[in-house]
């Protein structure tokens, strides 16, 4: 059984621009985590909370709060400035993705670029979509390796819509056997994993606020230095959804194809002449 947690990145309203006055949160939107096998739950949530104690044990011993109720969130925790200014955050970072690898785990990610410049967006639509399309690259992981799998999302972040969806997907058209079970909702102070997931999803969203909203955001540049090659050492059937991208294959496939029934049409004109002019030479032959 493989056990997988999920947090969001980026975020699922609408994006103007960094400077808007108000849409100006990230060009994506994605849920993001790490997948694990059942035999590295234990042992990791153990080793995440003893570095956890040890990088910030100053704001724990100040929430006069134990360590494993005790959470950091990975928004607040990687901020540009931190990350440049502090080397201990990385290096903690660095040792969480190899224990990730060394234990046999996974990082992994789905989102999507947002529609920009408009208000006029649907949110409930667009975390369905991404959701649906996770479960399903997370269904062909599994399947690749032979298992179930099972996700696991925080309790506050978890939706209505989410756990309806995960259950469409599940028993639908084109149903995904490998999802063992609808989503477990769990409190994140309380889950050393789930919180894990959390700051490597909020590691993604910054990559991937990096790379596709340039110039802009090009104060998050050290993030695709420290972080970039990474993850994506240990990410599996993860992406982005570029909408430039999209575009530009939609418009290579039409093209592809126009020339294609061109190609074909002047096949068929040719062979139709050739034999026209065989049949009329045999005819007066």
């Amino acid at each position: 059984m493989l056990f997988v947690y999920l947090d969001e990145f980026g975020h699922v309203g609408p994006y103007f621009s960094r400077a808007h006055p108000q849409f100006n949160s990230s060009p994506i939107f994605g849920i993001g985590g790490i997948i694990f096998p059942e035999e590295a739950i234990r042992p990791f949530a153990s080793f995440f909370l003893q570095r956890k104690d040890e990088l910030l044990d100053f704001e724990i011993k100040k929430s006069n709060k134990p360590a494993y109720e005790w959470e950091k969130h990975g928004s607040n925790l990687y901020t540009t400035k931190s990350i440049v200014r502090y080397p201990e955050i990385r290096q903690t970072t660095f040792r969480i993705l190899n224990r990730i690898n060394k234990c046999g785990g996974k990082v992994f990610y789905h989102g999507r670029e947002k529609i920009s410049g408009t208000e006029d967006v649907n949110p409930n639509g667009l975390y369905k979509t991404v959701f649906s399309d996770a479960i399903r690259k997370l269904d062909a992981f599994s399947a690749e390796q032979g298992k179930n799998f099972v996700i696991v999302v925080d309790e506050h972040s978890a939706r209505r819509e989410l756990l309806e969806t995960a259950v469409k997907t599940m028993y639908g058209r084109d149903p995904t056997r490998n999802l063992a079970s609808p989503p477990f909702e769990v409190e994140s102070h309380l889950n050393q994993n789930m919180q894990a997931a959390d700051w490597v999803a909020a590691i993604i969203g910054k990559l991937w606020t990096r790379r596709l909203g340039r110039p802009e955001w090009g104060d998050l540049k050290p993030y695709e230095d420290y972080f970039w090659t990474r993850i994506h050492a240990l990410a599996t059937h993860s992406t982005v959804m570029e909408r430039s991208k999209k575009k530009a294959i939609v418009q290579e496939t039409v093209s592809e194809t126009v020339v294609s029934v061109e190609t074909t049409e002047t096949a068929i004109r040719a062979a139709f002449v050739s034999a026209t002019k065989r049949k009329s030479k045999s005819r007066y032959s």
